[in-house]
């Protein structure tokens, strides 16, 4: 009679945290940046049709890193989230704390108790009245929160920027400064150029009236940002 098969808890939890971090390593990298004007979200993404930053309420934006279509679910499932509590209760009731918390709650009941854990990584986002009460969190592909202050990176390279951006990074700096440190901190970790056609960037203005989210075109971008080629 053969003997079963058997592998230990422990080695099961490292083979799924190892295999996570395989997929979510080939996945360009996002970072979040607090500035005087609201939080700056800059991803490489050279796809015009699928988004790696989104809108999800009307001061909350979401990122994935990884598996598209596993942090599109995600994002998805946390809009779905905050219509229902919005309608529910109230809009000022949904925030990007609650969000997160419901993230990882997810992201880790499928990590422990499914075979294949998710591949991503996520930024939940919110913007505050002022950057002190701008809201960044992190959530890891075994369910575990970051609650970052001031700026924030996950994806492939996530390690180099987020030491080039605790070197470099000042709060309260303009849009235009934001944008170009998110950028030359890409080209760092990548060691290559970064053109502006390559970039997927959106902002929660804390200045706008009613909903935060707006996109920027490849043009609006070589305009703000210095030495980038649209």
């Amino acid at each position: 009679m053969p003997m079963p098969f058997y592998v230990s808890p422990e080695q099961m939890m490292q083979d799924k945290a190892e295999y996570a971090r395989k997929g979510i390593t080939k996945g360009k990298s996002i970072i979040a940046l607090a500035g005087k004007q609201g939080i700056l979200l800059v991803a490489e993404n050279p796809s015009s049709s699928l988004n790696k930053i989104s809108e999800v309420y009307d001061r909350i934006a979401f990122a994935g890193a990884g598996k598209y279509s596993e942090f599109e679910n995600l994002r998805k499932a946390g809009i779905r989230y905050a219509d229902l509590k919005g309608y529910a209760y109230g809009r000022e009731d949904v925030t990007a704390k609650s969000l997160a918390n419901v993230y990882s709650q997810t992201i880790g009941n499928i990590f422990s108790q499914e075979i294949k854990p998710l591949e991503v990584e996520i930024l939940v986002v919110e913007v505050g009245e002022t950057t002190a009460q701008d809201e960044l969190y992190q959530i890891s592909f075994d369910g575990a929160i970051g609650d970052e202050r001031g700026h924030a990176a996950i994806g492939g390279q996530a390690d180099e920027l987020k030491q080039y951006l605790k070197d470099k990074y000042d709060e309260g700096v303009t849009l235009e400064v934001s944008l170009t440190l998110a950028v030359s901190a890409l080209e760092a970790s990548a060691n290559q150029k970064v053109r502006a056609q390559n970039l997927e960037v959106a902002i929660l203005d804390r200045h706008h009236p009613g909903r935060k989210f707006r996109r920027f075109t490849a043009a609006e971008l070589a305009d703000l940002a210095e030495g980038l080629e649209s």
